[in-house]
């Protein structure tokens, strides 16, 4: 197995050295697996090793156990440990998503690469439930090997070979008494399907969780063919290869507001494009309205100023393209995407204001000034998010922290803006 995850780390060049890696602990097989392998190998990577545990509260007492092991596995090995947790409630999509994205929520506000230990078996047990629920080629490239800061590299191990390790070094780990219910799909093709997949073909897992690597390869090279400064016109999106246009619509309609575009929403896109009718539109998710002005599409309203929004600490708050994180400090960070500062009552992102003023290392300047210096296109200026407290201006996205109001010492807060994948 360490021998599988090196290479891997390698070849996806996943770390580097001087890194600090911090891998996501449940206390289950796999993620001890991951914490001990990597606890193995931080001389050889010449990496920093840390853990993070989110605690979800949402067995009892078996959440509280599971927090306790991690605590003391980490403080066995002296390696350090962030914890966090919250009362996880179901909500559109579920109580398993919505455990998910808090999660998620707690480790990306950590520095550091985040490593998490999902196997060739999670990768598969993805496709499937891809092709159950209907998917094209992003969908059959499984789960994504690094996303942003986010590693994985257990995609070319098994949970066989997690087992046997854990077995070779005498490491316990606990049970997460949910993965043996049948209420959620992924249990349902755990328990049942891929064993009996499993009896045709024992590699089944390993197979499924290469084809989903290259074929995301593939997507991936697919998608760089879709960037552009500006949508193309449509006689010239008519004429392209419909696996180009289909992802150039894809990243507009994303771009426009639609988070997480389908394959109705894009099929509605290219409707415009072949629409007889010169003025045609079409609604979308998200309040987003897409309409042809003969020979281009637009999104109505797209230079509308950016909604007020409030910012929970700690939590995260959605804005167009961007996930905006409140997390407590751990030390003072200051960059144009991240910045460290003690917040005076509520916390709310909104659009810039008339008056609206930054003070930067160069001196204060009006942010209407500041955006003209920087050449910001007149019509990104209303949705660029402003982070302001019950006493004025905190921070800019994109510019960096108002120095007025920048922490000196800790407790603070640090609050990051993360772009949402492509």
């Amino acid at each position: 197995m360490l021998n599988k995850l090196l290479a891997f780390l390698r070849e996806r060049e996943m770390v580097a050295a001087g890194d600090t890696v911090v891998c996501a602990v449940s206390g289950g097989t796999d993620s001890v697996a991951l914490l001990f392998a990597l606890y193995l190998l931080k001389e050889k990577l010449n990496i920093h090793l840390e853990a993070a545990h989110f605690n979800h509260h949402l067995r009892g007492e078996e959440s509280d156990r599971d927090e306790a092991f991690v605590r003391d596995l980490c403080g066995r090995y002296e390696i350090p440990l962030h914890v966090a947790s919250g009362n996880v409630t179901a909500g559109k999509k579920g109580l398993e998503a919505a455990a998910r994205d808090a999660r998620y929520a707690f480790l990306r506000g950590l520095d550091g690469k985040i490593a998490t230990a999902h196997t060739a078996d999670d990768n598969a047990e993805t496709v499937l439930m891809h092709l159950v629920r209907g998917t094209g080629l992003k969908g059959l490239g499984g789960i994504p090997p690094v996303q942003g800061h986010i590693i994985r590299p257990l995609l070319t191990v098994t949970r066989q070979e997690t087992e046997g390790f854990l077995e070779t070094w005498c490491l316990s780990h606990v049970e997460d008494s949910s993965n043996h219910t049948d209420e959620f799909l992924r249990n349902r093709i755990r328990r049942h399907v891929m064993p009996l997949l499993k009896s045709e073909n024992p590699r089944l897992a390993e197979n499924l969780s290469q084809m989903a690597l290259r074929l995301r390869e593939d997507a991936d090279y697919l998608s760089s063919q879709a960037e552009f400064d500006d949508l193309p016109t449509v006689e010239a999106l008519k004429t392209m290869h419909s696996a180009r246009r289909s992802r150039i619509l894809e990243r507009f309609l994303r771009q426009s507001g639609v988070k997480e575009p389908e394959e109705s929403h894009i099929a509605m896109a290219e409707a415009l494009v072949f629409s007889d009718k010169p003025s045609a539109r079409a609604s979308f998710p998200g309040g987003v309205t897409i309409a042809r002005r003969y020979d281009r599409l637009v999104a109505l309203g797209e230079d509308a100023p950016l909604e007020t929004v409030s910012l929970p600490c700690p939590g995260e708050a959605a804005l167009p393209g961007l996930r905006v994180i409140c997390m407590p400090a751990e030390r003072i960070i200051n960059t144009a995407e991240a910045f460290t500062v003690v917040p005076s009552g509520s916390l709310i992102l909104r659009a810039r204001q008339s008056g609206d003023a930054i003070r930067l290392s160069g001196g204060t300047k009006s942010l209407k000034k500041l955006f003209i210096d920087r050449k910001i296109p007149a019509a990104e200026r209303p949705r660029i998010p402003v982070l302001c407290d019950e006493d004025g201006i905190l921070g800019v996205y994109g510019v960096g922290v108002h120095l007025d109001r920048a922490a000196k010492a800790l407790p603070a807060v640090t609050i990051r803006f993360v772009r949402d994948p492509e």
